[in-house]
């Protein structure tokens, strides 16, 4: 619980040490006294966002420390999770305001975020302002509301992760199905590749062994020619011997006459004899040539199949293998993903199936609590005056959301005869303070934060009304801490623990003092509610007797 909060230069308070109570404790003081300021301090080391204007003029920075004593264990074990020591179940929270704006945090005097400070705070204080009975008038409340006082929670956290896996399911299968005509183009593409490459059955640097060995038998083929080509001329048809020959004989007539012929003739008759060997040797050499014919054409028909292939892809032989390769297993992959799609199909459907059965039951559920719910407010308004009250709670089928697939709404009925209708359309300021109360009051004993704020919980009523608000707070703090800001007497009286906030001028400054009454200042400020300034010795009477009465109840 919220054992003391200490606060330096807040606004008009220029230093408070503030005791608290385990029970009920009650702030009252005069309109403009300050109440607002303390509540902005304790929202303020709760972790929530405040402004440079809060610190007090001229000064450096504000201070606001809330020490909290008797720890439940659901905090505990938290704050070990969070590594944060927990001595005698003790801990402070501090925030500092610097007049620049800044602001820093800290849990037992260590530097912490605002952000931790917040989810501290939330564990150990809830606080209901006037603000809060707006959530009244807002429907898509009521169902949290609901949840908190009666549901099931295994249930909803069932019908949750069901849900979220609903979710997660149909983002993919429409992600999936969004991609489909890209996959269909890539998978055309990808066929292409298959069939372009994988026709040739490539392998890698192919193209250079092919390249060799083309252009050896293109050079075998040549040389056949050319040694044929020769071998004609030699011997062919009008050919070099046959012509030498010719020459042999016409000059062999004269060489008796002539010495000099005789020479050439036999010069010419070796040329004839040397003819006859190279024709022979060549015609050796072109026997020696292996040359198939069929293996140059095949060759010559792949070697141009895969250069058009280089060519269309920009890419050597083992660039197009090994984009076969990859082609192949990707498109393995998206024809993989067609299947997914039906795997995912028949997912959607039977996890839909089981989502809308757990809807049924979270249904079911919600409508069994909301007649307790109903029951249970209608008796706690009843006894803060509002007999004629009627509270129904109103739960309709619809689309299925992360909630379930059901809406709930409060009707209210405020007097006899009157068909229940939306809080929003008839509840006046004084009955939204009663029903948020009657709220707060019902689910307190589920609730585990151990400390309950009410800042003008007493909003709009007066007379009985606010001596039944008085008791049913009283009523709380049997279970937890409760601090209330009021300004009536009826509510005043009820508390264990009564403070006073006093603004006053001191020199050239005003300031306010929190006070801690004990049974004649109770007196005092109980008459001065009741009458006002400077109080009767009757109405002081008054104010003895009433305190008297309490506190003997």
């Amino acid at each position: 619980m919220l054992r003391e909060i200490y606060i330096k230069n807040l606004a008009v308070i220029k230093e408070a040490v503030i005791p608290l109570a385990e029970n009920l404790n009650i702030f009252t003081g005069e309109t403009g006294a300050g109440k607002s300021i303390l509540i902005n301090g304790i929202n303020a080391v709760l972790g929530q966002r405040v402004t440079k204007d809060i610190v007090r003029t001229g000064c450096d920075r504000a201070v606001i420390t809330a020490l909290f004593t008797d720890l439940t264990a659901d905090i505990s074990l938290r704050l070990d999770e969070l590594g944060i020591s927990h001595e005698n179940d003790e801990i402070t929270l501090t925030r500092e305001i610097s007049r620049d704006g800044r602001s820093v945090a800290r849990i037992n005097q260590r530097t912490a975020s605002a952000t931790l400070l917040k989810e501290i705070g939330g564990l150990l204080i809830n606080i209901h302002g006037q603000h809060d009975n707006q959530i009244l008038l807002d429907s898509e409340c009521h169902m949290n509301i609901l949840d908190d006082f009666g549901t099931d929670f295994n249930i909803l956290e069932s019908y949750r992760h069901a849900f979220r896996e609903l979710q997660q399911t149909a983002k993919k299968l429409n992600e999936i199905k969004k991609s489909e005509h890209t996959r269909m183009e890539r998978r055309q593409y990808l066929n292409g590749i298959i069939e372009d490459i994988g026709e040739l059955e490539l392998d890698e640097n192919e193209d250079d062994i092919i390249e060799k060995e083309y252009e050896t038998a293109k050079n075998a083929e040549k040389a056949i020619i050319a040694i044929k080509n020769a071998i004609e001329c030699i011997s062919g048809e009008g050919n070099s011997a046959d012509m030498v020959a010719t020459a042999e004989n016409e000059i062999l007539r004269y060489t008796a006459m002539n010495d000099s012929l005789n020479a050439i003739s036999e010069r010419l008759s070796a040329v004839e004899i040397e003819l006859s060997d190279i024709s022979t040797e060549l015609e050796n050499s072109a026997d020696k040539i292996e040359l198939d014919g069929q293996r140059l054409e095949y060759l010559g028909k792949r070697l141009n199949s895969i250069n058009k292939l280089k060519r269309k892809y920009a890419l050597d032989c083992s660039g197009l293998v090994r984009l076969y390769n990859d082609a192949c297993t990707e498109i393995i992959n998206l024809e993989s993903s067609s299947s997914e799609i039906q795997e995912l199909t028949e997912k959607k459907e039977n996890l839909l199936h089981i989502v809308t059965e757990r809807a049924r039951e979270l249904f079911e559920c919600r409508e069994k609590a909301g007649r307790i719910f109903a029951e249970r407010v209608t008796a706690e308004l009843e006894f803060l005056n509002m007999p004629d009250v009627v509270i129904s709670v109103s739960l309709e089928m619809g689309k299925l959301t992360m909630n379930g697939m059901d809406s709930v709404e409060f009707l209210i009925s405020a007097n006899k005869g009157e068909i229940p209708k939306p809080i929003s359309k008839i509840a006046s300021g004084g009955e939204l303070s009663r029903i948020m109360l009657a709220l707060k009051s019902i689910i307190a004993e589920k609730d585990s934060i151990p400390t309950m704020i009410f800042d003008e919980i007493d909003t709009g009523v007066s007379g009985r009304t606010a001596q039944k608000i008085g008791i049913k707070l009283k009523e709380i703090s049997r279970h937890h801490q409760v601090i209330c800001v009021t300004h009536l007497s009826q509510i005043a009286v009820m508390a264990d623990n009564h403070l006073m906030i006093e603004k006053k001028t001191v020199g050239e400054r005003t300031e306010t003092s929190v006070t801690q009454l004990d049974g004649d200042g109770r007196v005092a400020e109980i008459a001065r509610i009741m009458g006002g300034e400077n109080p009767s010795v009757l109405m002081l009477d008054t104010a003895r007797e009433e305190l008297e009465k309490y506190r003997t109840e």
